[in-house]
């Protein structure tokens, strides 16, 4: 990319604050970049302490729509297409940006699955807590310490998991885990889509398995714009944060300087 064009919009997914990127923002930064780290309206201004001491109203039924709405306005305001990355559900929700032709390429990070991507078993038994719980469309669901270090964070050493969970893990929509489950606003087209993607998985991933990203890849791949994968080896969910995260970085902004400085348009 052109100097000019040197702007990312991280994306954080769910369960977690903006302070997820703390590492994985400093070789950006290092290699030139701008460094952008939004977050969703009911989020602002409040740490993870507080929210989770005191999950605002509004969280539990907050939707993908209004999470992707509030992304696309902050996007779209900048002088120039940022490249966009997103890990989890923060990778759904680029996917469906650029569907919206919002930013000139995007990086899905172990991506939580668009519409019309079957959930395996071990993502399925990941959405059911939230889903099962009497009111769940409406209420927040907070992830347990346990259950943090299990399946978000089960490559990350034990100082790790319980660092991270104390720095930036919250409650989170539980609206989004029915929509997800059930296709509902996750679709996108990828026909439309003119803007690069890179997509990533990790085999020790016990969220987003491998076959998830996989298959978005495959359903990605019907774009006519280049769409690649790339498989991190010994990897967890967190792969953000835990061992070996610089590489997961160093191929991210690889990829990116890689790309044409021709900004893409957005297929009519």
């Amino acid at each position: 990319m052109a100097d000019t064009d040197k702007t990312v919009v991280l994306i954080h997914g769910l369960w977690v604050t903006t302070d997820s990127w703390a590492d994985f923002r400093k070789p950006w930064e290092d290699a030139g970049w701008t460094v952008l780290t939004p977050t969703w309206d009911v989020l602002k201004g409040r740490s993870a302490t507080a929210l989770n001491a005191s999950p605002p109203d509004a969280l539990g039924g907050l939707t993908v729509g209004k999470i992707v709405d509030g992304l696309q306005t902050f996007i779209e305001a900048l002088p120039t297409p940022p490249l966009l990355v997103g890990h989890s559900f923060g990778g759904l929700f680029t996917q469906m940006l650029l569907d919206r032709g919002a930013g000139r390429a995007g990086i899905a990070i172990n991506p939580a699955p668009i519409g019309g991507i079957v959930p395996g078993w071990w993502t399925l038994t990941a959405a059911l807590p939230p889903i099962l719980r009497w009111n769940g469309w409406n209420r927040p669901y907070a992830m347990s310490r346990r259950r943090w270090a299990e399946r978000f964070a089960n490559a990350a050493p034990a100082e790790l998991q319980n660092r991270s969970y104390d720095a930036y893990v919250i409650p989170t929509p539980g609206r989004v885990f029915y929509q997800a489950a059930f296709w509902l606003g996750t679709r996108v087209d990828p026909r439309r889509r003119t803007q690069p993607l890179l997509i990533t998985s990790g085999n020790r991933d016990r969220l987003v398995t491998p076959y998830l990203s996989r298959a978005a890849w495959r359903l990605q791949s019907r774009s006519a714009a280049p769409t690649d994968f790339h498989r991190f080896p010994g990897r967890s969910h967190l792969l953000l944060a835990e061992p070996g995260w610089e590489e997961v970085a160093k191929v991210c902004i690889d990829w990116a300087e890689g790309l044409s400085p021709r900004r893409p348009t957005r297929a009519q």
